[in-house]
């Protein structure tokens, strides 16, 4: 397997760069924080030199605004010359960073108030306002990366995410069956997004309502149901068809996100069929976000 030699980590202040760094510098990547863009290129000459080679982990951010625009035409000379780098954005909505800011005290790196003891109402709309920007800032870096919204995470689920991720072939495709619940939001990471509310739910009997869609009585009882066998044979059908040509196309993640009611029963079922279904023809992870299942890795042998 080839794996990445560079991980390029990235994203929305607040979103969890800290917790995806510790993740690395605990898989062994040698980690380097808030590195102007301009001198990753010294950095990875020195690598070379090196009588041990590392796997490095380099974290960018809005705080060297100023070095930004070079990262993307880095990314891509990088990558002409043969350098294995995967670019990781974290990313969460604006509820959760507004959250994650009030609970830290910490102050947004773009934010500046002009009063010293601004009220409230004047803080949280320049809060607003600092996520807004970062946000167009970050737009184009975004487009160009792996994508993991980490609004509904804790911790030990982003560690466990980034871990798996980093372990797979950066040069190709990977596909990422995440199973959700409506009430909670749709994931921002996702390319496709399944609505199977409208399938018979589980829920509704007494004996499989404390089960999940991982269990065998509760699998059972959907397979037993001809219109979850027609949905989840039309969704594989559109998978099959299309999937080949977004690797064609150079993309090395695709995230498939199934939704029901509490992310629990029907959804949950449909990615663990179809992270089998798919495992024999390529690189296949899977994830349950609202059953804190962490990430598990199947891959074509």
């Amino acid at each position: 397997m080839i794996k990445s030699d560079v991980i390029l980590v990235t994203g929305m202040s607040g979103a969890g760069k800290s917790v995806a760094m510790h993740a690395l510098e605990d898989a062994g990547f040698a980690c380097v924080d808030n590195l102007p863009s301009e001198l990753l290129l010294d950095l990875l000459r020195l690598e070379r030199h090196r009588t041990v080679r590392r796997r490095l982990a380099v974290a960018v951010d809005v705080r060297s605004a100023g070095s930004l625009p070079l990262l993307l035409p880095l990314l891509t000379q990088l990558r002409a010359d043969g350098v294995a780098v995967r670019s990781i954005f974290l990313d969460a909505n604006n509820e959760a960073l507004m959250r994650r800011f009030s609970e830290t005290r910490r102050p947004h790196p773009l934010r500046h108030d002009e009063e010293p003891d601004p009220g409230a109402n004047e803080a949280h709309r320049a809060l607003l306002d600092a996520i807004a920007i970062e946000r167009a800032l970050l737009a184009e870096l975004r487009e160009q990366s792996t994508v993991l919204d980490t609004s509904l995470l804790r911790p030990a689920q982003l560690r466990a995410w980034v871990r798996d991720l980093v372990n797979v072939d950066a040069n190709e495709l990977t596909l990422v069956f995440e199973s959700f619940a409506f009430k909670h939001g749709v994931p921002s990471d996702a390319d496709f997004v399944y609505d199977v509310r409208v399938l018979p739910n589980p829920y509704y009997d007494r004996e499989l309502r404390p089960l999940t869609g991982r269990d065998a009585p509760v699998a059972a009882y959907l397979e037993s149901q001809p219109e979850v066998l027609e949905m989840r044979d039309q969704i594989a059908a559109f998978l099959r068809r299309w999937v080949p040509s977004f690797g064609a196309d150079q993309r090395s993640y695709l995230t498939v996100a199934i939704g029901c009611t509490g992310g629990q029963h029907r959804s949950v079922y449909m990615v663990e069929w179809l992270a089998r279904e798919f495992a024999a023809n390529g690189q296949v992870l899977k994830r349950h976000r609202e059953l804190g299942v962490t990430t598990a890795f199947a891959q074509k042998p």
